[in-house]
């Protein structure tokens, strides 16, 4: 490994010498793993060996590793919505350490910490002494919209109303920890610590090993106890849901991570409403009772009829049924009022009031503009401070004062005279600097660090870890959210190796029907179009494939082959006018056509919109997901972009081989769900799916190619061509031995139970699968009416004259039986998927307010 500065410290018992400081001595701040001398801190010194030894070619593998596993594993941090390129979750290899004795009072702390917040909340929606006394300003909570009204004197069971908590935490240049914000709506990041723990743990397992790193497994014990306890009012085991806002939200796979961890579904504001005074998840076997809501949304935009008109990510009447007790919210709606920078400020005043004591863990200085002294201070000062929102909002950025140019500050200093209780002033703490691996070498980046608490019946439990963050650039000293900060594991090292914690508990809803039975509709519905546009673009990219073969074949294509297969082409994929009824002009050049058939994500029907369209159903269920499924997900991505660039200035050489990945991947994906998958309602559904989108797609490709009647030698081109895209034409010269009657030919692509991709073979595994849906019996009335179509359809195929729909009408020069025939199954197909999204998919919008409420403004 190359090394910039720094001497090489020995081991007593090895000779080879351990990694010194890469890096220079940062100005103004602590150094986590390096003295002031440049020597490794003791607790430091075993990693920074192991590190050591190996050379630059070596770590950057295990870089690379790491990030690989993570991809594999569908990490992601969006901040976008685009299924392309969603935005791998970055972590750095190297760990930020914290030693035992260090870290004990920092749990004290911590701990000490959210059992105060957990006071404010109850005082604030409870007798409110902090603001009759005069301890807090009343305008610091009545003027905050997270202070919910609604809320007050609503009260979760048990010992605590804070029930989960995040603190981000710096060290000051002397090493010792300041909090700079606490998150307590949503307090996410849990999960991202969890993944990097484990991926870490994987790429380097013996450093891992040897430095006796405690184990979090612990503490998400805690974390779903904490949770199965809180309805022990009245039922023993709890049905326990994750609220998500949706696949849009940047922190989707946490939420995705976490639910598969911890055991519990997945679902969305629309999975769940409120009948009777209760909260019911919709599921595939009707409504099921909700006892607790862990919640990833923030409080406003829960419940639509009481709180934000507008938003869709809540459940209406939700608060309703909060307040009569009957589910429990964790954290409890209104909790976002502890958010609030200008709290900070009365922290040590507040704990002196309500606990008789001072804060072990300080908060960095704060001053609030509404008080006269701290407005003049920091009028004053502001080159020194941060300035901040008094209220936490996600579209408000901090103010650094030491940034701003002359205009920028008067400006600012005019705003905050206008409004001064609307804001804060914070002093500046750049953080600690950590050792992170960068473009090949070890440097400093400043370092935050975001730590998690959990209610206990005692008190808090505090994961021994959390979620460290690194500024990747070298111009910055502000660690961010966004996606140019890397993220690190955290190791707080035991003074002895710690016992294998047991895995998380399943204890809970053990009464449950299986969890496949209750499904939320959503996801059977994602899963039903993930397999339609699977199946959808795979029989496209066939057919396409077929008509660049014949079309560079080594004879030159008659012209009424040639029109019929680019006909076929726009009526396959569904992108019309296309060639149906072209000029001769554009059937002699039809490069631009074909390529945006293939390659324009914005054009319905093409190869890509199908593709974006099955990998945004595939974000939508990403809990649903195994690791392998997820592989190829990504290798289609790669495969995609590939095809981007490979069509970039229209049709290239060979497109038939551009597209030979793709179907590679989509093959990939439907035997990995075929051999892999448990035959439960997810995968049923998404069997309905494949099965029913490739008889639609066999009906309509039988329909557009042999309905026409041609000349001999194009009619076997054309029957061939079908056979060819549906990989039948081997096994039909093998039957038939090359004799190409179109009568053959529909024997093999219809009726032949035996050919996995006939029209029998499709209508009779969706007759099987059918039968496996909930609410399917037959009632006095008869079959249910998806029965009853499937088994016309099955009818229709059996009882086909094969011979009768192959004759040509002599006057229109068409065989209008087979016509008529695919055009009855096409219409019962798509019949029979109305009836399957009717019946088992939600399509109602729940109730919504009437009046927005007052003073409520839009993001």
């Amino acid at each position: 490994m190359q090394l910039q500065t720094g001497t090489f410290v020995t081991s007593a018992m090895d000779e080879k010498p351990t990694l010194p400081s890469a890096y220079d001595s940062p100005m103004n701040a602590y150094d986590e793993a390096f003295t002031e001398d440049r020597q490794p801190r003791p607790h430091w010194a075993p990693l920074l060996h192991s590190m050591g030894n190996l050379t630059d070619e070596e770590m950057l593998d295990r870089q690379h590793r790491a990030q690989r596993i993570l991809r594999e594993d569908g990490a992601t941090y969006n901040l976008t919505s685009d299924p392309l390129t969603p935005s791998v979750w970055s972590l750095d290899l190297i760990p930020n350490i914290i030693p035992t004795d260090e870290w004990l009072a920092t749990e004290q702390g911590l701990a000490q910490r959210s059992t105060l917040f957990d006071l404010i909340l109850k005082d604030i929606y409870g007798p409110q002494e902090l603001l009759k006394s005069g301890i807090i300003p009343s305008e610091i909570i009545f003027s905050h919209p997270g202070f919910l009204r609604q809320c007050h004197g609503v009260n979760v069971p048990g010992a605590h109303q804070l029930l989960l908590h995040a603190v981000d935490l710096v060290r000051d240049p002397s090493g010792k920890f300041q909090v700079i914000g606490d998150r307590t709506q949503v307090p996410n990041g849990a999960g991202y610590a969890l993944e990097n723990r484990t991926v870490v743990s994987r790429v380097i397992p013996n450093s891992f090993r040897d430095s006796q790193v405690r184990r979090l497994a612990g503490f998400f014990q805690s974390f779903k106890n904490m949770l199965s306890t809180l309805a022990s009012q009245w039922t023993d085991t709890p049905r326990i849901v994750m609220l998500s806002p949706g696949a849009f939200s940047s922190t989707y796979f946490e939420q995705a991570y976490l639910s598969n961890y911890l055991g519990f579904p997945l679902v969305q504001g629309s999975d769940l409403t409120v009948r009777n005074g209760a909260v019911w998840m919709k599921s595939l076997n009707g409504l099921a009772r909700v006892d607790v809501i862990l919640r990833r949304v923030d409080d406003a935009y829960c419940d639509q009829a009481e709180l934000r008109a507008d938003s869709s990510l809540g459940v209406p009447g939700l608060l309703e049924v909060v307040r009569a007790g009957n589910v429990i919210l964790a954290n409890p709606l209104g909790s976002g009022i502890l958010e609030a920078p200008a709290l900070v400020k009365f922290l040590p005043a507040i704990s002196e009031f309500l606990m008789g004591e001072q804060l072990t863990l300080p908060s960095v200085s704060t001053w609030w503009c509404g008080d006269n002294n701290d407005f003049s201070y920091v009028l004053a000062n502001i080159n020194n401070l941060i300035i901040k929102p008094a209220i936490r909002r996600h579209d408000t950025n901090s103010i650094y004062g030491h940034m701003l140019t002359e205009k920028q500050k008067l400006s600012t200093i005019e705003s905050i005279k206008k409004n001064p209780h609307l804001y804060v002033a914070q002093s500046y703490v750049p953080g600690s600097m950590s050792p992170t691996w960068l473009d090949g070498k070890m440097q400093g980046r400043p370092t935050l660090l975001r730590a998690f608490t959990v209610a206990n019946p005692t008190s808090y439990a505090v994961m021994p870890g959390g979620l460290s963050r690194v500024e990747e650039s070298n111009t910055k000293t502000i660690v961010s959210n966004t996606s140019s900060s890397k993220s690190k594991d955290t190791w707080i090292l035991a003074a002895e190796p710690e016992k294998q914690a047991e895995p998380v508990s399943d204890q809970i809803l053990l009464q449950d029907e299986a969890l496949q039975a209750n499904l939320p509709s959503r996801v059977v519905e994602n899963l039903f179009w993930m397999g339609r546009y699977a199946e959808r673009a795979e029989i496209s990219i066939r057919l396409l494939r077929t008509v660049f073969k014949q079309m560079n074949g080594v004879d030159p294509l008659p012209e009424e082959s040639r029109r019929t297969l680019l006909e076929m082409a726009s009526t396959q994929t569904g992108c019309l006018p296309g060639f149906m009824k072209a000029s001769e002009k554009l059937l002699a050049n039809p490069e631009i056509e074909l390529a945006s058939i293939i390659a324009d994500g914005r054009r319905a029907g093409s190869i890509k919109s199908n593709l974006q369209a099955m990998l945004s159903c595939g974000e939508q269920v990403k809990e649903m997901l195994s690791a392998d499924t997820r592989i190829i997900i990504n290798e289609l991505r790669d495969h995609i972009h590939e095809l981007d660039r490979t069509y970039t200035n229209g049709l290239p050489s060979a497109p038939e081989e551009s597209l030979d990945s793709l179907v590679t991947s989509l093959l990939a994906l439907s035997g990995l769900n075929h051999e892999s998958m448990l035959r439960g309602l997810d995968w049923t559904f998404q069997e309905i799916g494949r099965r029913t989108e490739r008889a639609l797609q066999t009906a309509k490709l039988l329909r557009s190619a042999l309905t026409k009647s041609l000349s001999s030698a194009p009619q076997q081109q054309i029957l061939e061509s079908v056979l060819l895209s549906v990989e039948a034409l081997i096994s039909f010269r093998r039957r038939y031995r090359n004799r190409a009657r179109v009568a053959y030919g529909l024997d093999l692509l219809m009726i032949d139970g035996t050919n996995p991709r006939s029209l029998l073979y499709q209508v009779e595994q969706l007759r099987k699968c059918i039968r496996e849906l909930p609410r399917n019996e037959t009632t006095t009335a008869g079959l249910s009416p998806e029965n009853k179509i499937i088994l016309k359809s099955l009818n229709d195929i059996q009882l086909a004259d094969l011979e009768e729909l192959a004759k040509v009408d002599p006057e229109t020069q068409s065989r209008p039986k087979l016509e008529q025939l695919m055009t009855e199954l096409l219409k019962q197909l798509e019949q029979f998927t109305i009836l399957i999204s009717d019946k088992y998919f939600d399509h109602t919008a729940g109730p919504q307010s009437l009046v927005k409420a007052y003073g409520e403004t839009s993001l």
